[in-house]
């Protein structure tokens, strides 16, 4: 059966949206800009497989499909900004195959402006085709939750904005077979700047909850009892929870070298949850000290060492940081986590325990940075010798949080 949809870049974006058309009964067939790092177990991408989806190895296959969504993933690159490096070859890669009434979408995560001044050319240079015209050309933001099985792209409403009307409507209706809910947005931009909008609100709001723990160690104040009773309020609060540091795909945005502006508060909130692995290897030391022992020769377990629960994904997870400000004062460091079998720091491999209990028991520091279900965080507070919780995750009393 010849494939409906082309899905480029099948990474945390893509999968997800590979995993929901497939679903929907769309053929889909998924090209690779770079490494894989998508959030699905290999039993959903088994699943995947035996419903239809396929991989393209051809870029040939590219040209056979009404719809192609670029799904590439934009990492933070080396001045500070987004490395648009693989949206490129998607880009390049689809030009060249681009035929007539091609709806063509990105859902990677860009600045405003990036879709029509960056990715456009691309596509019209490559082709010989005028976008607006010849094909359509879109942008909807992503809006993907890994390992949130109470929110799959199918309930989760999806913003549009086309170059003109005609492609607005036309990514509408691709939309409309994945979701009951498609947002028409003015254009381009603004969806765009929807994405923009939405992942700075996730990390201000970290920062600033983020912020409170420290305070609230600092005067006595328990935070978490804070937030329960915080988020009771019905209206004008959502409740965040404070972390060791903030990981995963979603990368704060500023407008830093964009129309020469700048989101001041997105600057400062990165300043702040940079900062939060520091604080945890400080508590730490602290906790330590007044156990009397010293960071230099203890023996320190971290758990969890993805950036989010459940899930094998690390990129960004701020255990490592955390691990390697750890080795340099000396610690002695290892490791538990069901999701990741080895793991490296500072070029070196971390050891990573079997058993638990035993290992929590023999360590002079656990430090739980990531919760996942297998953990039993109850008995884990009764064997640990000393527990610095930074999720929040402990029953009351039973560790330290942060």
């Amino acid at each position: 059966m010849p494939a409906d949809l082309a899905v480029i870049g099948l990474g945390p974006y893509g999968l997800p949206l590979a995993q929901a058309a497939v679903a929907a009964g769309i053929p889909t067939l998924g090209y690779a800009t770079g490494p894989e790092e998508g959030p699905l177990s290999p039993a959903e991408l088994r699943r995947m497989h035996a419903a239809g989806f396929r991989r393209a190895t051809d870029p040939l296959q590219l040209g056979r499909v009404r719809t192609a969504v670029i799904c590439a993933p934009t990492p933070r690159g080396a001045d500070g900004g987004l490395d648009l490096g693989q949206i490129e070859t998607a880009a390049r890669t689809l030009a060249g195959r681009l035929r007539p009434n091609t709806t063509v979408i990105l859902e990677s995560p860009v600045l405003p402006g990036t879709t029509e001044e960056f990715l456009c050319p691309l596509l019209e240079e490559g082709s010989g085709l005028r976008a607006g015209r010849d094909f359509h050309l879109a942008y909807s933001p992503s809006r993907v939750d890994p390992g949130n099985r109470a929110h799959v792209p199918a309930g989760a409403p999806k913003v549009i904005g086309g170059l003109t009307p005609a492609c607005t409507e036309s990514a509408a209706a691709f939309y409309g077979r994945l979701t009951d809910k498609v947002v028409r947005a003015r254009g381009l931009r603004e969806a765009e700047a929807v994405q923009l909008l939405e992942t700075n609100f996730r990390h201000v709001n970290i920062a600033l909850v983020n912020e409170m723990a420290v305070l609230c160690h600092e005067l006595g104040v328990d935070l978490w009892d804070v937030i329960r009773c915080a988020e009771t309020k019905p209206f004008g609060f959502q409740a965040f929870r404070p972390g060791p540091g903030v990981g995963g795909h979603a990368l704060p945005q500023d407008l830093t070298g964009h129309a020469n502006r700048s989101l001041r508060m997105v600057e400062l909130a990165q300043q702040v949850n940079n900062r939060m692995p520091g604080y945890v290897v400080q508590r730490a030391a602290a906790l330590l000290n007044e156990h009397g022992k010293s960071a230099r020769g203890a023996r320190v377990l971290l758990l969890g060492v993805t950036y989010k629960a459940d899930l094998p994904d690390q990129q960004g997870a701020p255990a490592r940081e955390i691990a390697g400000r750890l080795m340099e004062l000396g610690a002695s460091v290892s490791y538990h986590d069901p999701y990741v079998p080895a793991w490296s720091v500072l070029d070196r491999p971390v050891p990573r325990v079997d058993s638990l209990y035993e290992a929590a028991a023999a360590a002079d520091l656990t430090i739980l940075l990531q919760q996942h279900r297998t953990y039993d965080l109850q008995g884990l507070s009764v064997k640990a010798q000393l527990l610095l919780d930074t999720r929040g995750a402990t029953p009351t009393g039973a560790a330290h949080r942060l």
